[in-house]
């Protein structure tokens, strides 16, 4: 089972007037937000390419880079999987990073396949490659896939909101959040959101790009 795929804005709203039922404080904080985003993306290689480029450097040095690989034509597996070091080098990757980049392309991961795998086994299948981590698992499943009931406990834009939205002494830690979050289901993504949209009102600026 995958559950609920969001689609639509129609489907954020119907999460969100969901989690304002199940939780006072969540209806309080999308009051607040107003209208949550999509945030669909494509799913598949370069995506997770993208991803991993953008560890840990600023949005705009990402951007640079990620401009640079598609001018050298370096996005696609097959680009990726018979490029040297140098090529990559030249791109703007770290010595860490190309070897994350080219055991990407030596996964030879089924994209369209994990369209249809339940949430566990994605996750399970992309953690497996080096470089890529829970969260950058979690928010593939989340946007790339359209999973409704997903959450990335080790955000810390979405533990600051919670910090803030339900009065807590500090930030919860992963283990502890995830278990919060349970109360959620079955729109954990919306959930994230929508903390990620109370983050951005509360801080004055954005939890995730």
């Amino acid at each position: 089972m995958i559950g609920r795929i969001i689609e639509t804005d129609a489907d954020v709203h119907e999460g969100a007037e969901a989690l304002g039922r199940i939780c006072p404080r969540l209806k309080a904080a999308y009051a607040q937000t107003g209208t949550l985003p999509l945030r669909r993306k494509p799913d598949g290689f370069e995506e997770l390419l993208s991803a991993i480029i953008s560890q840990q450097v600023s949005t705009a040095s990402a951007a640079a880079i990620w401009a640079r690989m598609r001018d050298m034509r370096l996005t696609a597996e097959p680009e990726v999987a018979a490029a040297s070091e140098d090529d990559l080098r030249a791109a703007g990757l770290s010595r860490q990073k190309i070897r994350y980049a080219h055991a990407l392309a030596a996964a030879r991961i089924d994209f369209e396949a994990l369209r249809d795998a339940p949430t566990d086994e994605v996750i399970v299948t992309l953690t497996a490659v080096p470089g890529i981590g829970p969260w950058t698992a979690e928010i593939y499943a989340m946007f790339s896939l359209g999973r409704a009931d997903v959450f990335a406990p080790g955000d810390l834009a979405l533990q600051e909101a919670a910090r803030v939205l339900f009065d807590l002494p500090e930030r919860p830690r992963e283990r502890a959040f995830r278990q919060m979050a349970e109360a959620w289901a079955p729109w954990r993504s919306v959930a994230a959101r929508l903390l990620w949209a109370y983050y951005r009102v509360d801080k004055k600026r954005e939890g995730i790009r």
